[in-house]
């Protein structure tokens, strides 16, 4: 199975980054319904495109701990780690380069979240071959989860903050166009 492991990996930055960019386009492809807005960028904010790295990476977690996961007692917390260091990297990314810069280029946030999905599932590799994750399961699942709240809830609660402000619109999280 550790031989098959960096296979799954890649599968799974494939489809974080496919996924990741149907959901970019869902809430629109879908009027503005409020359970696309659950999983899906509703706006621009740097906020809402961490949910296109967070629902896929689970959802692969997920697949992976069906197909071969619970040989591993690792699995949840080294998925845990992945994906935090994946929700880390975006907006530091994100705030050093337009900050250096001064101002955002599409084609580099596209960037931002594939390499943000490359390095959470690179680490992920490393630990998994390595063996090096000691946080039980119910830990990492019940932290996942409540991750997967707090998206929702400042999803249709945002502060009224930069981090949650959408650059094109204006506005904050949910709202019917």
């Amino acid at each position: 199975m550790k031989r098959e492991i960096p296979v799954w990996q890649m599968a799974g930055f494939v489809f974080t980054g496919v996924l990741g960019t149907v959901l970019h386009f869902l809430f629109d492809w879908t009027g503005g319904s409020w359970v696309a807005a659950l999983f899906s960028a509703v706006n621009e904010s740097i906020w809402e495109h961490k949910k296109l790295l967070f629902y896929p990476m689970v959802l692969f977690a997920a697949i992976e701990y069906k197909v071969w996961g619970k040989e591993r007692s690792d699995l949840w917390c080294v998925k845990l780690l992945g994906i935090l260091l994946g929700l880390v990297l975006i907006p530091m990314v994100y705030y050093t380069y337009t900050g250096i810069l001064g101002k955002s280029f599409d084609w580099l946030n596209i960037t931002i979240f594939f390499l943000a999905a490359a390095v959470g599932y690179y680490v992920e590799t490393r630990l998994f071959q390595k063996g090096g994750c000691r946080l039980p399961a119910w830990v990492a699942i019940a932290a996942l989860c409540l991750i997967g709240l707090t998206f929702t809830a400042l999803t249709f609660l945002p502060p009224q903050i930069p981090f949650f402000r959408d650059p094109v619109t204006g506005t904050y999280g949910y709202f019917r166009k």
